[in-house]
Order: structure tokens, then sequence, then C-alpha cells
């Protein structure tokens, strides 16, 4: 796990269900549910911190994702509790890098990690565009806050 201080924003948590339309074939959550649930905790995460969708479409720019890498390391079932945990590891210019964690509630076994490579870019052109100031700053800040 990364130590605190190799994070740019505090941890935010949600914690998820697995429906019945996650499984597959052999009765476990779709890897690509996965992929869902860590796109989703990304959005509820800056959400939470005052960034919603509808204010960054509002500002111009839009966080898009051009990297997903995961790493599955249990299966989930239907009717599993799933907590979801997120926190952004670092900002550049015109990226942010954020991590994913997701743990079984009942057991607390680790299902999947995943890192994840967010280009900031203007709604305009789709081209990058740098991360203004009051972005970082509300990601800096715990969302309870």
């Amino acid at each position: 796990m990364i130590r605190d201080a190799e994070r740019v924003s505090p941890e935010y948590r949600k914690r998820v269900t697995a429906r019945r339309e996650d499984v597959d074939e052999l009765a476990h959550v779709s890897n690509i549910v996965y992929v869902r649930w860590v796109q989703e905790v990304a959005i509820a995460h800056s959400a939470a911190v005052g960034w919603t969708p509808a204010a960054y479409l509002a500002s111009g720019s839009v966080f898009v994702v051009r990297r997903h890498e995961i790493e599955y390391l249990a299966s989930a079932v239907e009717g599993d509790e799933v907590e979801l945990i997120t926190w952004v590891e670092s900002f550049s210019v015109a990226s942010s890098v954020r991590q994913t964690r997701l743990f079984r509630v009942r057991d607390e076994k680790e299902l999947a990690r995943a890192t994840t490579t967010w280009a900031f870019v203007s709604t305009r052109s789709g081209k990058p565009t740098r991360i203004p100031a009051e972005i970082i700053a509300a990601f800096g800040r715990n969302p309870a806050d």
C-alpha cells in the first residue's frame, strides 16, 4: 500500500454491492465491472470535492481516461459488498495519476488494484490543457471538509 506521504489527496471510500447483472458466465463479477467501479469511484471522489461532471463541463475542460492498469487478485460474486478506496497519487501539467483498491467487505480480501492515468482536456479542442490550481487544491482537501 502506498504511504500517505506519497499521495496528493486523502483517500475517498465508497461501497457497492455486486448485482446479478455484474456477474459473468462463471458466476464471478466481470472484469469490465471492476473497470466501471474504478471509474465510478473516481467520479464520486471528484464530486465530493466539488468537481461534478457539470462543473467540469462548465469550466470547459474535463478529465478523460488515458490508461487503466488493473491487477485482478480475487473474485467477487453476486451479493458481495465491495469497498472502493481511491486517491490521487500525482498531478502533472495536464494529467493525473489515481490509485484505486477494491476490497470485499466480509473478509477484507483485496480483489483488485488499479492505476489510472487521467488526461485533462479542453471540451472545445479535445487537446490536453493545464489543470487549474483550484482543481488541484480541491483534491488536497478531505471530502468531508
